[in-house]
């Protein structure tokens, strides 16, 4: 887009600007590189072939879209990107700067690059204002890369000079040190500020020898291990070999390069020589490393008694092997590859671990610090491995990845869960109970937890990266006392208490950090149990009291200060004899030893004194308290009032021994009564077995008044009812059967029933003779509440019997009142071998 807005007028002289723009196209194209022009606002104009050859694309000028440059994309040599604003074209236009040879990089749309050299001129009126600029350009590229490749070669050449293994430095025409490598000044002693600068001859010894150096120097004669002698800073002189040569320019002499070889040893006379060698011979077979030399081929040129002794070679033997020879074939490709690298000057020197086969077949591992000897042009001479033993720092090595691995195996069977992070927080290791815990598995490139999400235990979000494991790595200290919640992807959540710890190396750095990760969803339903206990204690009713094994009161509820009157500050610390009447001191003392051996103490009613010294019944039941490894630490007493219920029981036993008096005097009447009535017939069969009857009856209420009515066991019942009719009972009645206690009335009726069952054994049956007996079993089946009582009744070994023609008393007994009474199923029969009774009827 052009802002020219009329052609100019013929009569007056055409602008550069007008005369670029109204020129011919075949002018831009004879400028023999690419041109392009911008209008005042930037806007592009003109532009020939090469420009967009250049460009890689040809803009349309029609088109506002082109504004500063037609190029792609523009970039500063940097690589950053360059707004076309800010390209040297829009500061020509906008402030009428002018650019000279300014590179910067073009961007093609097919994505390749180019560096360009870029000349910018403002182009003005005759009045001085700015109607545009025109920039010329070319394609610096290969320029650019070959100035790269000198820039490489002279650092290589650079690091050559300054690293190399033999000393170098650089002397001006005037004999002026201009530079010294590391070699030259650690030969002499001296550090760059006291070398670079002086003149060379305050160095030498002998002036006649620099004079004479420094003069075929300047007549362009090369020197080759020219002898000298040179001052250390320490005041010693070093013999030295000097190869130099000279750089002319224009026939003016410039500056020399001098190589310098330290020859201090090989100066000394023949024999001071041989002394030096035999010294230096001794040295390298007196060292407990192994120091080999090789040739370019890896042939091994020299070695010492320590690498014989490694390998278990002779001498002989290596001298005619390469270093690749004893190699370990899985071993020799890295070695061979190093070594070229350094032949080829690539490097200076490199190590490596190898392992190395001995004759008996034996592997021995060896460190290999390799360098290399070069001659004055840098040539490649021959190689110096120091070579070092390190068969048993490998298996030490070994055996520490080994317990490495065991850690680690160690921290995967931990039931805790345990995870590590790297120093940037990146998690490297978990085990399984981390992922149990956290309910899944950590995912590559997690940082800081493992768990899903996070929370604090107020419930708020807690982020990872401010979670306790991310602040132990931030802060550099181990963090203790808090407690987190982690929620699984399923929902649920988890508390936990962290213990990240800081891990460091053997230099103290730190390299990262270790966690772990406690669940307390145990302890805190044991915290909210021990809570809602707590609360029962101290609002019960009861008097909750603990004591340590010797008797100090420990804690005392609510309910105790009610009971006792004793206000918790008043007791807690003093012994609970306090509590004890005097007459029975003797008690604490029997329950303390029992609580200390473990032995459970049964509930019991005793009598123990309130603050006020009155007396007060009371039911103690006595537990063991046991600390977490299960050690007996005292002892807890919940105390019931048990006044009332004493009252209660005092008026119940006076009124059941009012009512079986009445009963027996009852019976007793009745008995009289009889005996009045059939006084006649008292010594009839029928007034006996009525009589038997009667005071069966009253047997079985003597047994139910001495349990104060509140039932009896069924054995107990069939051996008082039977005992008066048998004799030798244990002999000739075995009874078996579950305990099972009977309320009254069922055991009036049964005792009544074993009565006539044990009278008609004694007269007809078992125990007729003296052979016979009875066996009487029973069991207890079904769930609660629907109990049945099975009992058979058996008698064997008595007399032949006969069944009855009528049923007597007895039988009916047997057959309907208890059926009646209590629902039960009785079967009587009389088989030949003897009588058999079975009752089966519910029990409560």
């Amino acid at each position: 887009m052009s802002n020219v807005e009329e052609f100019p007028n013929a009569a007056r002289m055409l602008t550069e600007y007008e005369a670029l723009v109204a020129a011919a196209p075949t002018v831009l194209e004879a400028i023999p590189g690419a041109v392009y022009v911008c209008d005042h606002d930037g806007w592009l104009v003109r532009f020939n072939k090469e420009a967009s050859k250049l460009w890689g694309r040809t803009p349309a000028i029609d088109e506002a879209k082109h504004r500063f440059c037609g190029s792609h994309r523009l970039f500063r040599l940097d690589g950053t990107p360059l707004s076309p604003n800010e390209c040297p074209m829009a500061e020509a236009v906008k402030t009428g700067v002018a650019t000279q040879n300014a590179e910067v990089v073009m961007e093609r749309p097919d994505g390749s690059r180019i560096v360009a050299l870029v000349n910018i001129r403002p182009l003005r009126d005759h009045r001085g204002r700015i109607q545009g600029a025109v920039n010329c350009f070319q394609d610096i590229s290969e320029r650019k890369a070959l100035e790269g490749e000198v820039r490489s070669r002279a650092a290589d050449l650079d690091d050559f000079f300054e690293n190399s293994a033999i000393g170098l430095h650089i002397v001006s025409g005037e004999g002026i040190i201009l530079r010294a490598n590391k070699a030259e000044l650690s030969l002499l002693g001296y550090d760059a500020g006291e070398y670079v600068g002086r003149h060379i001859a305050e160095f030498h010894a002998d002036a006649p020898v620099i004079g004479d150096i420094l003069h075929r120097l300047s007549c362009g004669e090369k020197l080759d291990r020219y002898p000298a002698r040179l001052r250390s800073r320490d005041g010693s002189v070093k013999h030295v070999l000097i190869t130099s040569n000279s750089r002319f320019d224009d026939g003016k002499f410039i500056n020399t390069r001098c190589f310098t070889t330290d020859v201090t040893s090989l100066h000394e006379a023949q024999g001071a020589q041989r002394e030096s060698e035999e010294r230096l011979a001794a040295t390298y077979e007196a060292a407990t490393i192994g120091i080999a030399e090789a040739d370019a081929e890896g042939r091994l040129l020299r070695v010492n008694d320590a690498v014989c002794k490694m390998l278990g070679r002779s001498r002989e033997e290596l001298l005619n092997m390469t270093f690749f020879d004893y190699t370990h074939v899985d071993d020799r490709q890295q070695d061979s590859e190093l070594y070229a690298q350094q032949i080829r000057g690539e490097i200076n020197n490199y190590s490596v671990r190898k392992r190395a086969a001995r004759p008996d077949g034996a592997l021995v591992h060896l460190d290999v610090y390799g360098s290399c000897v070069r001659d004055a042009s840098g040539k490649f001479r021959y190689g110096v491995r120091v070579i070092q033993d390190v068969t048993e720092a490998k298996r030490m090595e070994d055996k520490i990845l080994q317990s490495e691995r065991h850690m680690r195996e160690l921290l995967e069977a931990l039931p805790a869960a345990v995870y590590t992070i790297d120093a940037a927080g990146r998690i490297t290791f978990f085990n399984q109970a981390a992922v149990d815990l956290a309910g899944r598995t950590p995912r590559p490139g997690d940082e800081w937890c493992v768990t899903w999400r996070l929370y604090n235990p107020d419930g708020t979000p807690l982020p990872h990266d401010q979670c306790p494991m991310a602040v132990a790595l931030k802060e550099n200290r181990p963090v203790r006392g808090i407690e987190a919640v982690a929620e699984r992807p399923d929902g649920t959540r988890v508390p936990f208490i962290p213990y990240p710890t800081p891990l460091h190396d053997s230099d103290g750095r730190l390299v990262g950090a270790i966690n772990m990760l406690v669940d307390v969803t145990e302890q805190k339903k044991a915290e909210e149990y021990a809570g809602r206990l707590a609360a029962i204690v101290e609002f019960s009713h009861d008097a909750i009291v603990s004591k340590d094994t010797n008797g100090v009161i420990q804690t005392w509820n609510k309910g105790a200060e009610r009971l006792f009157g004793y206000e918790a500050a008043e007791v807690i610390g003093k012994p609970v004899n306090i509590l004890i009447p005097p007459d029975r001191q003797d008690e604490e003392p029997e329950i303390l030893d029992r609580i200390r051996r473990s032995e459970r103490v049964a509930p019991y009613e005793t009598l123990r004194i309130r603050k006020d010294g009155s007396l007060i019944d009371v039911s103690l039941t006595v537990s063991p308290l046991k600390d977490g490894r299960g050690k007996v630490i005292g002892a807890s007493k919940i105390a019931r009032d048990i006044t009332e219920k004493r009252r209660h029981e005092e008026r119940r036993r006076l009124l059941v021994n009012e009512l079986n008096h009445r009963v027996k005097n009852t019976l007793a009447t009745v008995q009289s009564l009889a005996a009045q009535s059939f006084r006649a017939e008292a010594h009839t069969p029928a007034f006996r077995q009525f009589e038997t009857r009667l005071i069966a009856l009253s047997r079985a209420h003597d047994v139910l008044t001495r349990e104060d009515w509140e039932g009896i066991d069924l054995n107990e019942l069939i051996a008082r009812t039977i005992a008066p009719i048998c004799v030798r009972p244990e002999e000739r009645v075995q009874i078996s059967g579950p305990a099972l206690r009977l309320e009254p009335k069922l055991a009036l009726s049964l005792s009544m029933a074993f009565h006539e069952l044990c009278t008609n054994a004694a007269k007809y049956g078992a125990l007729a003779n003296e052979t016979g007996h009875i066996e009487i079993h029973w069991q207890v089946v079904g769930a609660e509440g629907e109990r049945r009582l099975q009992l058979r009744w058996g008698e064997i070994g008595g007399p032949e019997v006969q069944s009855p023609t009528r049923k007597g008393f007895g039988s009916r007994l047997l057959e309907r009142a208890l059926q009646r009474e209590f629902d039960a199923q009785v079967t009587l029969s009389f088989a030949p071998s003897g009588v058999v009774c079975e009752i089966a009827m519910p029990v409560t």
